[in-house]
């Protein structure tokens, strides 16, 4: 929603209010009730793990919020919709981040059936890093800054002329879901602090999402709505009890969202990497502005004729300019994208690709600080690409 647009309603809001106010104050708290529940048609509804709604507050029309609940209702139920971190108006915000609760402090209304530790081993070591800029005829420099790392036998001068090209959607100023967020690997974990040594008792997934990656996919998610940006976010696990599957079931997940919102441009697969050796997991992270973030990798996937991907260039630019827009913002946060023969669901859109923020030696505050600056850049990026 443009500026002028939040401004038209607000002022509309208090037009109404003055209207109003003598009834309100005649009728006493009866009346007030009433406006109440009146004026609360104007926020945006999603469904909870447990298919409750909760009003986040995010101006848009009473119509279609109320089309939204009740499609969402009967097509999903019980599932997946997050309520995310709520919502802030984008005026006057120089570019500074949503404050978020500190991951450690937030309590999940139900953990599920596998928690997050409250004990810890430490019989591993733990090395922390920076991945810099790398050599070798695998890597290739990107014009604005970042890299490629080609894994594919399409020579790298072919890909560099494609990473100039613009990303193949357009953007339009309209009160319409924009990106999809999901987690086919939803409980991912990370280290809960800074430390020398981890846990190699624990796998680092939790059915907590407080201390999984939908954490970090909140984090986007709220960054990007502070922008202006309509945001789902899909929770649902795919990957407890069982792993094997997991893509085929996100999958069934997202199609039903796509064909309901075709607005959708954007489609997110959160995930964190598991970058280890005998007995050492890593800590990629970056400083930046004073405060540790994961690294980030943007993995974007080849088609090599067996795979179904046909729009498979058509992601790989959407992966350059994001990946630019991140460097440019955050000189350090991302590792060079990954472009190899992989299919990720990424045939469902010409703007999927799939993000590891971090790795499992990576902490809870570094990877949803990542998810900020990450949702931040995003929302900016795609914010340059309205038509207006």
């Amino acid at each position: 929603m443009t500026r002028h647009k939040r401004r038209k309603i607000k002022g509309i809001i208090k037009c109404i209010t003055v209207v109003m106010m003598p009834a309100v104050i005649a009728s006493g708290v009866h009346g007030v009730s009433e406006l109440r529940a009146a004026f609360s048609d104007a926020r945006a509804y999603t469904l909870d793990s447990t298919g409750s709604s909760s009003a986040k507050h995010i101006e848009i029309t009473s119509e279609s919020i109320s089309k939204i609940k009740k499609q969402d209702e009967l097509l999903y139920g019980s599932k997946i919709l997050s309520e995310g971190y709520g919502i802030e108006d984008e005026s006057d915000r120089s570019g500074e981040l949503v404050r978020l609760p500190d991951p450690l402090d937030m309590k999940a209304d139900s953990a599920g059936e596998k928690p997050y530790p409250t004990t810890w081993n430490t019989d591993g070591d733990i090395v922390r890093l920076s991945y810099d800029r790398y050599s070798g005829n695998a890597f290739f420099d990107l014009e604005k800054g970042g890299q490629v790392n080609n894994k594919t036998d399409i020579p790298n001068e072919t890909l560099k002329k494609e990473s100039s090209f613009l990303p193949n959607f357009t953007v339009s100023d309209k009160d319409e879901p924009l990106v999809l967020i999901y987690h086919t690997h939803t409980t991912e974990s990370y280290e809960p602090y800074v430390r020398e040594h981890y846990d190699s008792s624990f796998n680092y997934r939790t059915t907590d999402n407080t201390k999984n990656v939908v954490m970090v996919g909140d984090a986007i998610q709220a960054e990007l709505e502070a922008q202006g940006i309509g945001v789902i976010h899909a929770t649902a696990v795919h990957d407890y009890p069982s792993y094997n599957g997991s893509y085929g079931r996100s999958r069934e997940t997202i199609m039903p969202i796509l064909e309901k919102y075709p607005s959708i441009k954007v489609v997110l697969d959160i995930h964190r990497d598991a970058i280890s050796a005998e007995g050492v997991a890593y800590q990629p992270f970056v400083e930046i502005d004073g405060r540790e973030a994961s690294q980030i990798m943007i993995i974007s996937g080849c088609d090599d004729g067996t795979l179904g991907m046909s729009n498979y260039m058509e992601n790989f630019h959407f992966a350059c300019a994001l990946q630019q827009k991140l460097e440019t913002d955050h000189a350090g946060l991302t590792r060079p994208i990954l472009f190899d023969y992989r299919h990720y669901n990424q045939d469902l859109t010409n703007g999927s690709l799939l993000i590891e923020v971090g790795s499992h030696g990576n902490t809870l505050q570094q990877s949803q600080y990542a998810g900020q600056l990450f949702g931040n850049s995003l929302g900016q990026l795609l914010n340059s690409m309205k038509r207006r």
